[in-house]
């Protein structure tokens, strides 16, 4: 018996590949897809998944082991870009052009878009640091040049009660940080990486560097900061 429409197009790319030497019959469409078992009723206990997440190694006090900068290269493969055919969005590359929208919501004095004569006022720093995803593999050491993050906030004239900033790349993807993390003396704003500009498949023009998290954390093709406080405190329950 043949497969229906349907349940060709639920089909795995590399399951539709396998089969199409032969006759897709719902026999061996049975023999290559996996047995779909029912939800647990009940919490079970399931094997974990295999090295992840992978160990962030540290200094003692959580910081990022610093590296020396001759131990600097390239980031391996493969790119967690969010875009269909993972590939970075086209915007301006040239850090140079930069303009990225920075929102500080009536918390800073500063507040519009930055453009990089902005951030070349500030103290330029180096540092060499390991990149490392959740997954077992590391993705490198590399040498990042640029802005402490900290600096770029007391530029804004950012107020101490802004709790967090929100940092959105060019595909859309963003993190929520404290604000008291990205003070933090290690965390870059930065456009060089092992002294040539960011290439655009790792984050031109510009890239959040948080070397004591996951890679995941160190946003690339940085638009749009926005600086928030939480929310107001709910009110007393009554007696």
């Amino acid at each position: 018996m043949t497969v229906s429409r349907r349940e060709a197009i639920c089909l795995s790319g590399s399951t539709l590949a396998g089969l199409s030497l032969g006759v897709l019959t719902r026999e061996n469409l049975q023999a290559q897809t996996p047995a779909q078992q029912p939800w647990p009723d009940q919490l079970v206990e399931r094997p974990l998944r295999e090295g992840f997440p992978a160990s962030l190694p540290l200094n003692p006090d959580g910081s990022a082991p610093e590296h020396p900068p001759s131990a600097a290269g390239p980031i391996t493969d493969p790119l967690m870009w969010r875009t269909p055919n993972r590939q970075a969005p086209e915007i301006e590359f040239d850090y140079q052009k930069m303009k990225i929208k920075v929102d500080t919501r009536g918390l800073a004095k500063l507040t519009g878009t930055m453009h990089f004569p902005d951030l070349q006022r500030l103290p330029r720093v180096s540092h060499t640091f390991l990149l490392q995803c959740g997954a077992p593999n590391p993705r490198g050491i590399v040498k990042w040049t640029g802005v402490r993050f900290g600096d770029f906030a007391d530029m804004l004239g950012l107020v101490p009660g802004a709790h967090y900033c929100r940092v959105v790349a060019s595909d859309r993807h963003y993190v929520d940080e404290a604000v008291a993390t990205l003070r933090h003396p290690q965390v870059m704003l930065a456009w060089l990486m092992n002294d040539e500009p960011i290439p655009p498949k790792h984050g031109a023009p510009l890239r959040l560097i948080v070397p004591f998290r996951y890679g995941n954390r160190s946003i690339k093709a940085i638009t749009e900061m926005v600086f928030a406080t939480p929310g107001l405190p709910m009110p007393p329950l009554p007696a």
